[in-house]
């Protein structure tokens, strides 16, 4: 379990560490360092966002040295506060706080800032460098999942905590820019935040009024603060380049536990540069050489020594090692008195927190036809009975979705530790939101809409492979089986484009047990996110009921094997599997050997031994692919292809089956054509 030792003792609060204040002249010096580093990395790389680290670094430094609890000994300690520089593209600011406070960035790191293998990227990536909580850049994500963090906590707390144990206690921190705020997702999640009045949500607002084209007035007019207000958040305007104003406000923002805060900082982007200063000549590239040294001589920063830390704020960032164990100490022992007094439920949390599934899940078997939907749905309720911290919701789809959890209320204000999430129509603000929380750890956190609308989750889901975070999201009504709805709701090459997505297990399960062992290796996932997609039609039972041991785990795998000579293989997903046994029949009638192989993920084929792929899709065996969707990529397991490469049409789904060449009939024909060598047209295509 991370930061928790088990040492017994008798129940106390947890005690929140108490910052002593630096003096102004220190303050200066702590921030002139951030700036000087950052100044000179960018130069350094010749590349890189100098402005924003400059302008925010008394904001940065005020919520850091005064505010945030952090151990950098330690940077997954479960109970820290979270910090999310949604303002990616100003990393420079965040590499420099943790090379300054202890993380393991070295000042080396720091001078090889944007070079190939080191832990300093262009923007912040989890996993990579400690002390970042997420991977940040395309603008608005950060905002986004930061309030899923804040859900995290909100919930985990209703959860676990109980009277003088408070063992989950602590906020969520954003530094957001001007072009966060001008994202849609960033109003979705913002207008989900102050819903939900997360109030341990506190974003500072880098409000530079400058972007790369120019002065944000060219496309931004609207007044921030009145809009947040609007969406039930508290608001507050200062002079972001006064410590003690941060500071004040941070204090305010703190105490405000009903709303989430918007604290406005005025900025001046470059602050020090003579020529830059202010303009958007400051924001994407660096100062150059003869900037720099004139931004150093007006800040006082020494000219002629690159990479200046001023030794007054290397010791006194320093101190904030001891400071993180003595934190980290102190809740280790509130743990520790906690398991003693209420045993069962502190277990249960550092299951959580270990992300231990409980094992054996009862996971349902299926013998009749269902919907893949209805038996996802079935499937959560096992979870959701077995794990305490199990949670997701839908965008507005929940019956739809199938996706509903028994017995639990909404999450809301009023129960914050409700396990049906409510999300409204914010698919953007949704998926970001599900990542944040199980970035924050202590729970397993899911999604769902209709497929077609895995495009406004998109940059969130490629996020989540980046970041190797293991949401699951679940996409129904996966395919022209929509039917009536029409081509507006019918997925066509959503499958490919999210098979595109390195580090992604897109899943499309043939029936109702498929659906069980994909939802299991979801649930087990620990680095790689899932996307399960889901029929609304009714599916035959194909499958074996055996979910521990499904060989839907492999990604692929025969499901009938020839009886006469095989001279043909159909691989197929989805509901298109039960559509190749139908066809396998046919053929088999007439002789002719017929192997059905059901590849519900490619990911987890891709990822067997090339033994076991060639025993399952044989090269020197004509193959014919059977998938609803465009063929673009089939290339690489079939010769031949069933498949759509245009947009659906309105009408009932049996209609559409046939207009579109989804029948047997038109499977075995395409499979004969094979099997002689005939390079297929475009119609057979």
């Amino acid at each position: 379990m991370q930061g928790c030792d088990v040492s017994p003792a008798p129940a106390f609060r947890f005690v929140r560490v108490q910052f002593a204040v630096p003096s102004p002249e220190l303050d200066a010096l702590c921030i002139n360092t951030i700036r000087a580093l950052s100044m000179d990395a960018v130069q350094k790389a010749n590349s890189g966002h100098p402005g924003m680290p400059m302008g925010a670094a008394p904001m940065a430094h005020a919520l850091w040295s005064r505010h945030l609890n952090f151990n950098p000994k330690n940077p997954n300690w479960f109970n820290r506060d979270r910090f999310v520089l949604s303002a990616g593209h100003g990393s420079m600011l965040l590499y420099s706080l943790l090379h300054l406070t202890g993380f393991e960035v070295s000042l080396d790191e720091i001078k090889r800032f944007r070079q190939l293998g080191s832990i300093t990227p262009g923007h912040p990536e989890v996993g990579l460098t400690p002390g970042v909580e997420m991977a940040t850049g395309p603008l608005g994500q950060g905002f986004a999942t930061a309030v899923g963090m804040a859900i995290a906590e909100r919930f985990l707390a209703a959860t676990f905590n109980q009277p003088e144990h408070e063992i989950v206690d602590h906020f969520t921190y954003v530094i957001a820019s001007d072009g966060d705020l001008m994202e849609g997702i960033s109003n979705e999640a913002a207008s989900l935040a102050g819903h939900q009045k997360l109030g341990k949500l506190i974003v500072l607002y880098d409000d530079n009024q400058i972007t790369i084209d120019g002065s944000t007035s060219l496309s931004f007019s609207e007044d921030v603060g009145a809009r947040f207000e609007a969406l039930g958040w508290h608001v507050q305007k200062i002079d972001g380049m006064d410590v003690e104003a941060v500071d004040v406000a941070l204090e305010k923002g703190k105490r405000t536990q009903d709303k989430p805060s918007l604290i406005c900082a005025k900025t001046t982007i470059g602050f020090g540069s003579p020529n830059k200063a202010g303009t958007s000549k400051s924001h994407g590239a660096p100062l150059g050489v003869q900037e720099v040294k004139l931004a150093k001589e007006v800040l006082g920063i020494p000219v002629d020594e690159d990479f200046w830390r001023a030794p007054e704020a290397v010791e006194f960032y320093g101190s904030f090692s001891q400071k993180g164990v003595d934190l980290e100490s102190d809740w280790n022992q509130q743990f520790s008195k906690f398991e003693v007094a209420i045993p069962e439920l502190a277990s249960k949390l550092k299951d959580a927190i270990s992300s231990d599934i409980p094992i054996p899940i009862a996971w349902p078997t299926f013998s009749e036809a269902i919907q893949t939907r209805q038996a996802g749905w079935k499937c959560i309720q096992k979870i959701a009975h077995a794990m305490p911290t199990f949670l997701g919701g839908s965008a507005d789809l929940a019956e739809s979705n199938n996706t509903l959890i028994e017995g639990t209320s909404p999450m809301s204000a009023a129960d914050p530790d409700g396990r049906n999430i409510y999300f409204g129509i914010r698919e953007h603000a949704m998926a970001a939101a599900t990542n944040g929380m199980n970035l924050h750890g202590g729970m397993k956190a899911f999604c769902a809409t209709f497929l077609i609308f895995s495009d406004y989750c998109r940059p969130s889901i490629r996020l989540a492979a980046l970041m190797h975070c293991p949401t699951v999201f679940v996409f129904t009504h996966d395919s022209i089986g929509v039917g009536e709805d029409g081509p507006t709701h019918q997925p066509i090459e959503h499958y490919m484009s999210l098979r595109a997505i390195p580090n992604l297990n897109f899943m499309r399960p043939a029936d109702g047990n498929e659906t069980a062992a994909c939802w299991a290796v979801a649930l087990e996932s620990e680095e790689t996110p899932s996307v399960l997609a889901l029929t609304r039609q009714a599916v035959q039972s194909l499958t074996p009921n055996d979910i521990e041991n499904h060989p839907a785990r492999q990604g692929g795998y025969v499901l009938k094997e020839a009886e006469n000579e095989l001279q043909v293989v159909l691989v197929a997903t989805g509901s298109e599997v039960a559509l190749a046994c139908e066809a396998r029949k046919l053929l088999e009638s007439q002789g002719i050997g017929t192997r059905v192989v059901s590849l519900p993920s490619w990911f987890l084929f891709g990822h067997q031994t090339n033994e076991y792929q060639e025993s399952v899709l044989s090269s020197d065996i004509p193959t014919v692919s059977i998938e609803m969707g465009a063929t673009l990529g089939w290339q690489k397991y079939a010769s031949h292809h069933v498949g759509l490469d245009t947009f659906g049409e309105s009408a009932p789904l049996k209609d559409l089956l046939v207009h579109f060449g989804f029948t047997a009939e038109r499977v075995a024909e395409v499979a004969r054509v094979a099997i002689l060598g005939v390079r297929p047209t475009m119609s057979a295509l």
